[in-house]
């Protein structure tokens, strides 16, 4: 018998479902049952990993504290169970054939001929058992990206078969997530489809256990029936997932439906242990009932697509909660930004937090919102590139740097107040290549950060490759910027703060990324507390 459990979640008849959700959701009310869970991705693509992918491709590019570059579900994740990921959690295509090659060049097959089965479908087998195998966790849960029936996903499917089988039984399940479309001519929700793509798993040699069904409307016991005679599954292991106000809504909504009771039952594990879920109904509430609103401008230049600035949003639903406020986000696009937009929209805001990014695109927008924040006292923060932009628009405009700028930008700046790092500039490769994961910074005494974390030394994660540079720091700081956070082994400056602004603060470090249910991130609440502040000045 397995030492460890396992879950395998499955999509079907539509992308975007939820799947990530739903495995985030399944794996809270499993640790509020006292396990020890964790939870993978495995994505089907054959990039190494998302860090070179476009925003608007793919979205927000997460990073863990061990410096992976990863999907953005690996955020979800850690947000609803407040544990830690690791490169472990992410799995991708690229990186299942890379190792693989690697070892076929090392002669590690003995002159085999090297095959899709069985040296990538093994290769996937072990990738997902890393974890289980650690001894940390009793149940691990295996996202699959992509939709059944989808050429990427086949060595993925072929595994699960695999690994069923050599698990013995109870020690695994398969959830396949699907969609219950509505046609409103005819006034009924469709099961077709999701026969289908049951018929699709089936055809690939898997039987899924438990069927989550997504859905406009309540599924009725008729449906229920159907769904789990033509599917082949017990009518309790049909599970409503129905559309919610919010994605914090899905654990209690899949407490309701049963789906860790059935999982549990089937993994043949005890059942009979009541979730405990009181700090996050706590945050609930809070997050449903705020007493006040704060409008927070996002200045960005991938704000066409929510994704891009995933972690930035949650992080604001967690502050709003601990404030008992609504934080209204107004996405401004930084490339469109003129004094029309600075007066009809930044004008009004209760807050300004410029976002990260790369390259040149829209970079003069976000100086100029920099600009309007500082010189108005609307509370700041900027995030990376956003901190770097706030040293540029320093510099230009109060120690008449005239055309100061990042390197990134402008390689013959005049004034490169922001620069590459030195150990980035011998390095060709983009990816994986990036100053990632955690670091250390020391505080500054007598600092807004130093009172928003009420500690000396803080670990923050990272994702970049220029920075502050350090030939203009004496300069800047006696034109008034304060340095409040270093990197206490380079000196690399991680903080800046402008002591004559009520709440003005610049990060190179991403602290979205650590933001959860449980914990919110200090520096959000805090941002989200000055905002509250200002518009109840107004």
């Amino acid at each position: 018998m397995a030492a460890t459990k396992y879950i395998f979640v499955t999509g079907g008849v539509s992308s975007s479902l939820g799947k990530g959700i739903i495995a985030a959701s399944l794996a809270k009310l499993l640790q509020a049952r006292g396990h020890r869970v964790t939870i993978q991705k495995l994505d089907p693509y054959i990039n190494i990993d998302p860090g070179t992918l476009n925003p608007y491709e793919h979205g927000e590019c997460y990073v863990t504290d061990d410096g992976a570059e990863t999907d953005l579900d690996l955020g979800h994740y850690e947000r609803f169970l407040n544990v830690p990921t690791s490169q472990a959690n992410n799995v991708t295509t690229g990186r299942i054939y890379q190792s693989v090659i690697d070892k076929e060049r090392r002669g590690e097959f003995l002159g085999k001929t090297v095959q899709v089965i069985p040296h990538i479908t093994n290769e996937i087998k072990e990738r997902i058992q890393i974890l289980g195998k650690s001894g940390d966790y009793d149940i691990v849960i295996t996202e699959i990206g992509g939709t059944v029936g989808d050429i990427e996903s086949l060595p993925y499917i072929e595994s699960i078969r695999q690994l069923k089988w050599e698990l013995g039984k109870n020690n695994s399940l398969v959830i396949h997530l699907t969609l219950i479309p509505y046609l409103s001519a005819a006034g009924e929700l469709k099961t077709k489809p999701t026969q289908h793509s049951v018929k699709t798993l089936m055809e690939s040699g898997i039987q899924a256990d438990i069927l989550v069904c997504r859905t406009e409307h309540t599924l009725n016991d008729d449906l229920r029936s159907k769904l789990a005679r033509f599917c082949n599954v017990e009518q309790e292991a049909v599970i409503e997932s129905i559309d919610a106000s919010t994605i914090y809504d899905v654990p209690n909504l899949m407490l309701k439906e049963g789906l860790d009771t059935i999982s549990l039952k089937k993994l043949g594990l005890d059942d009979t242990k009541v979730p405990k879920l009181t700090r996050w109904n706590e945050f609930l509430t809070k997050h449903k009932n705020p007493k006040s609103q704060v409008t927070i401008g996002l200045i960005g230049k991938y704000v066409e697509l929510q994704d891009s600035y995933k972690s930035i949003l949650e992080a604001f639903i967690h502050a709003g909660a601990e404030n008992e406020v609504k934080v209204k986000v107004e996405s401004i696009h930084s490339e469109y930004i003129s004094d029309t937009v600075i007066e009809n929209q930044i004008s009004k805001l209760d807050g300004v937090l410029v976002a990260p990014g790369f390259g040149e695109r829209g970079i003069e927008g976000k100086i100029k919102a920099v600009q309007y924040a500082r010189e108005h006292k609307i509370p700041f923060l900027g995030i990376c590139l956003g901190m770097q932009m706030a040293v540029i628009e320093y510099g230009r405009n109060v120690c008449a740097f005239a055309k100061a700028n990042s390197t990134e930008m402008d390689a013959n700046t005049p004034y490169p107040v922001i620069d590459l790092m030195e150990e980035q500039k011998s390095i060709t490769d983009m990816g994986g290549t990036m100053r990632l994961g955690a670091w250390e910074c020391t505080l500054a005494e007598g600092s807004i950060v130093k009172d928003v974390y009420g500690k000396a030394v803080i670990e923050e994660r990272h994702r970049h490759r220029y920075e502050f540079n350090e030939a203009y720091r004496s300069q800047l700081e006696e034109a008034g910027m304060k340095i409040t956070g270093t990197n206490p082994n380079t000196g690399l400056v991680e903080i800046i703060e402008l002591p004559d602004h009520p709440w003005f603060v610049g990060v190179q470090y991403h602290p979205e990324y650590k933001s959860t249910v449980a914990n919110p991130h200090p520096l959000f609440v805090a941002f989200v507390k000055a905002a509250l502040t200002y518009s109840e000045k107004k």
